[in-house]
């Protein structure tokens, strides 16, 4: 796995392969900013990584100059990996959090400009993940919440979808508390 843009480009995450994990592809993610890329300003923001697994997601993030980002992941392995790579790469701004997501988002005390999930594709309870992220106001005001889910899943009823995109076996539905019209 290789960061694929900002300060970090080119440096290599490697996850040791007991991780119960599936990683997003590199393609996906260079896909998934580049849409970011023409709404979002990194400095700005605030980024929560969901269900964390490498923390590549993260590091994209912090990479990309993010003011700073919460990775969430209830697997002692996955925060110890994520904890490891952060000193490594020496990451201040990266913070790592051993939770369940369900019970963190429900008691979010805070509001992050974008929360990013990718939950195991098999997660019983993976279709609430954006009522609970509205419902418990963990977006900013102009914040988007981004779901990666298989295809088997359509969110375009919800009341605050945004657009949906496909790379390969990876869909990515974005959310947004504000919508375009």
């Amino acid at each position: 796995m290789r960061i694929i843009s900002g300060t970090l480009k080119g440096r290599r995450l490697n996850p040791p392969a007991n991780l119960p994990v599936r990683p997003t592809t590199d393609m996906a993610r260079e896909g998934l900013f580049n849409i970011l890329n023409n709404y979002v300003d990194y400095e700005d923001c605030s980024v929560m990584d969901l269900f964390a697994g490498t923390g590549a997601m993260s590091v994209e993030f912090v990479s990309r100059g993010v003011r700073e980002v919460t990775a969430v992941d209830i697997n002692n392995a996955c925060t110890d990996y994520i904890k490891s790579e952060a000193q490594r790469l020496e990451l201040r701004n990266l913070r790592v959090v051993r939770a369940d997501v369900f019970d963190l988002l429900k008691r979010a005390n805070r509001k992050f400009d974008i929360v990013f999930a990718d939950p195991p594709y098999a997660l019983e309870g993976l279709e609430t993940l954006p009522d609970l992220v509205f419902e418990h106001q963990v977006l900013n005001e102009d914040g988007i919440f981004i779901l990666e889910h298989p295809r088997e899943y359509s969110f375009e009823e919800h009341p605050h979808f945004w657009q949906h995109r496909n790379y390969g076996k990876v869909n990515f539905t974005f959310f947004a508390m504000q919508l375009d019209e």
